[in-house]
């Protein structure tokens, strides 16, 4: 998977209270996810690629729920 970025114990501390980092910690990773899921899909050859392509896709939309939920304006019982 080409180089990672690991996020940190510093990381998670910051983003546990400070809205608008753990907003750009989620958006980034999501990035890179996809970035990964596209390789993968180009490089994909068996049974395990599909597998791994379809836990990534699942990460994706939780991400991208996560995100959701913390724009401005939206709903809290979503």
């Amino acid at each position: 998977m080409g180089e990672s970025v690991l996020v940190t114990d510093s990381d998670l501390a910051r983003a546990r209270h400070d809205t608008g980092f753990r907003q750009r910690l989620l958006t980034e990773s999501l990035e890179r996810l996809l970035a990964e899921l596209g390789k993968l899909q180009r490089a994909a050859q068996n049974a395990g690629s599909a597998d791994q392509i379809r836990e990534g896709v699942e990460l994706a939309l939780k991400l991208t729920d996560l995100l959701r939920r913390m724009a401005p304006g939206a709903s809290r019982a979503a």
